[in-house]
């Protein structure tokens, strides 16, 4: 059982992916597969929660396309992310925010944590 846990944590650090956790606003690259052609596509958003642990991670992003709400759920150790990259940190107080599907307009902000250096 200890050879299947260490395989997969070298598995996900081979992913070298930023820390991040729910409320902050990401950027996914992921590899989009059309025929024989193969391009990335950006899907930004803000990260609703993280769930389960290991290989079988995973977490989901929320943004607005228009006036509607659009989620995807992304696996951390999915072979077609390119990249991620944090836009900005959110300070919530919950791990998953459902809450936000709800909000419109004002309400639908999210603080953003400061950061000394």
């Amino acid at each position: 059982m200890d050879f299947i846990k260490e395989l997969e944590k070298e598995i996900i650090e081979a992913n070298n992916l930023p820390d991040f956790k729910s409320g902050d606003t990401i950027t996914v690259s992921y590899k989009i597969k059309e025929g024989s052609k193969e391009r990335i596509q950006q899907f930004q958003g803000v990260v609703i929660q993280r769930k389960g642990s290991g290989m079988t991670e995973t977490f989901t992003i929320r943004k607005m396309s228009g006036n509607v709400g659009v989620e995807r759920i992304f696996p951390i150790a999915s072979p077609f992310i390119e990249s991620i990259k944090i836009n900005k940190k959110g300070a919530v107080r919950r791990a998953r925010i459902f809450y936000f599907r709800e909000r419109t307009g004002k309400s639908a902000r999210i603080k953003e944590k400061r950061t000394y250096a």
